[in-house]
């Protein structure tokens, strides 16, 4: 039983969760248009399938079959590898988020195994995430290096300043997480979780706030999207992309959402737990977690059609002067109240 435990069950929670997560991207790319329309009070697309539910699969079509145009000018070993090296940590962040319930007596069983809603339950599970995410920063810069352009140059320099000062307020806002739960994994920082008064949201609220906003900004998405800005970059980083290859970058950026939105959930809003309704029965947990990283996810739309961008000295001064402090005096005023 040693291979089923160790080879076919990893291998069948890595296939739902890439299907899950790929069928997330076409979701969000049909409700981006959708909920931008309806919130600009104006028809979004209606017109492939019912209700244009089949907008996605035509869009995908599209860039499939679109001319692929390679400059003559370009790095291409780097340019051809860019769109993966920002797309592969984006589907590896997923194996440490739990999305449904993690007790052996309620999970469901395969092959006489426990088969819990996680591919793997690191004991360093928030130090993984943080060090996959951060090689995302790599995708954008060698992209905008190896296309030998300015606009992308420029696009690729604001994204790694952006990315890495960001990243810094990130990481410190955890802190405080860490101290009350006492753990890096995933699983027990969501069991902590169970009653909704439990939830760091409630505890941990200036966390959450500089988390959130970091969140934005890592993921590229307005008003933090200096790095892709039409009106200054033409497309920023990706625009010397066609085809499949800006298919990939644009991917990527849904992709970082939903994972994004799925770890503020566990860390924050109580992961699968809500008023018990998960003890029911196990289904009750997946739906649970998937309706409050849906919330979450329209959340990012909302937020993206109703700000203005930041002006690049602006977006700077929030992440140095603003969320860093924050996250720091979270940190030592977490520390004071578990001491006294």
């Amino acid at each position: 039983m040693d291979w089923l435990t160790y080879l076919v069950l990893p291998l069948i929670k890595i296939a739902i969760a890439i299907g899950s997560l790929l069928l997330g991207v076409m979701m969000m790319v049909l409700a981006e248009r959708r909920v931008s329309a309806w919130l600009q009070d104006r028809h979004g697309p209606n017109r492939v399938g019912w209700h244009g539910m089949m907008q996605p699969m035509a869009d995908g079509l599209k860039f499939i079959f679109k001319e692929d145009l390679i400059p003559g000018h370009v790095d291409k070993p780097i340019y051809l590898l860019a769109p993966l090296v920002i797309l592969v940590p984006a589907l590896m962040t997923w194996a440490v988020v739990p999305f449904g319930t993690t007790d052996p007596t309620q999970v469901p069983t395969l092959f006489g195994q426990p088969f819990k809603f996680q591919l793997s339950d690191l004991n360093i599970g928030i130090l993984y995430i943080l060090a996959i995410t951060s090689l995302g920063v790599y995708g954008v810069v060698l992209g905008a290096w190896a296309s030998n352009n300015k606009y992308s140059l420029l696009g690729g320099l604001r994204a790694a300043a952006q990315m890495i000062s960001y990243e810094l307020s990130l990481g410190l806002s955890l802190i405080g997480v860490l101290m009350i739960s006492g753990s890096l994994k995933f699983s027990v920082i969501v069991a902590q979780q169970t009653d909704i008064w439990d939830w760091n949201i409630f505890r941990q609220f200036p966390a959450f706030l500089v988390f959130t906003i970091a969140s934005f900004a890592e993921t590229n998405r307005a008003p933090f999207d200096l790095a892709e800005a039409e009106q200054e970059l033409v497309g920023g980083y990706h625009t010397e992309y066609s085809s499949l290859k800006f298919a990939i970058f644009f991917m990527a950026e849904y992709l970082h959402m939903i994972v994004g939105s799925a770890v503020n959930v566990s860390l924050f809003l109580g992961g699968w737990h809500l008023f018990g309704i998960e003890n029911i029965h196990w289904a009750f947990s997946i739906l649970i977690f998937c309706a409050k990283v849906t919330l979450f996810l329209f959340f990012y739309i909302w937020v993206r059609w109703t700000l203005p961008r930041f002006r690049y000295d602006q977006l700077m001064m929030l992440g140095w002067k603003v969320l860093l402090p924050i996250a720091l005096i979270n940190i030592v005023g977490t520390a004071i109240i578990l001491a006294f």
